[in-house]
């Protein structure tokens, strides 16, 4: 997982203005996505040129429907935060949380953010398991080089003692804590759905099903 400093324009309330996001992003998943990209343009893309009877029509079928569900789930998730809220993008849908209507983040198989008695995953932000026995294991070596009067040797390089995940959770938390009184991250949560994902992806679905029914 990487995560990066950009300028996002939220709305911040008079006489406070809103800091640049800190943006989280799966380096994994982008990774994936443009080589599944790429994968389809390389056959999507032969089957246009080269294909014969509906071939073509098959393949520019199936390029309208995955194409968005590959961005959809690779390029697309991103978690936005400033000092005055949080920003989910998931795969169809973005959610605004003011600071004040997040109640808990956290991560156990997936990460999430609980606000009232609504759930929300942060896609962008997934889950190793093996990174977190890694980091555990790494945690204990530093914890018994520092009983023993040993100076640790993690303790002094750049090797993270949490995993990733874990630690982008907690850096959350923390500006969930700092935030969640001021008046600039009052609000209620605000829900939109990616409609620009979706409506391809019906389209080139019904088209693709059309296509193999009349053969």
């Amino acid at each position: 997982m990487s995560s990066s400093d950009e300028s996002q324009n939220s709305r911040p309330e008079p006489g406070e203005t809103a800091t640049p996001d800190r943006v989280f992003r799966s380096g994994a998943g982008i990774a994936g996505g443009v080589l599944l990209l790429g994968l389809g343009a390389w056959l999507g893309g032969d089957a246009l040129v080269r294909g014969a009877g509906t071939a073509p029509w098959l393949a520019l079928a199936a390029l309208i429907a995955f194409v968005p569900l590959i961005v959809a789930y690779t390029l697309r998730p991103a978690v936005y935060a400033n000092n005055q809220r949080l920003k989910i993008r998931n795969p169809f849908r973005t959610i605004v949380l003011p600071w004040a209507a997040v109640d808990d983040v956290r991560a156990s198989y997936s990460c999430e953010v609980l606000s009232g008695e609504a759930k929300y995953q942060l896609w962008a932000i997934p889950v190793s398991l093996r990174a977190r026995k890694a980091a555990n294991r790494r945690q204990a070596r530093a914890a018994a080089e520092d009983t023993s009067g040993r100076t640790s040797v993690l303790a002094t390089s750049d090797r993270p003692l949490r995993a990733s995940a874990d630690q982008a959770v907690d850096d959350l938390r923390e500006l969930a804590e700092r935030h969640g009184r001021d008046a600039a991250a009052q609000g209620g949560v605000e829900i939109r759905w990616a409609y620009e994902v979706m409506a391809p992806v019906v389209a080139g679905g019904i088209l693709l099903a059309v296509l193999l029914l009349i053969g």
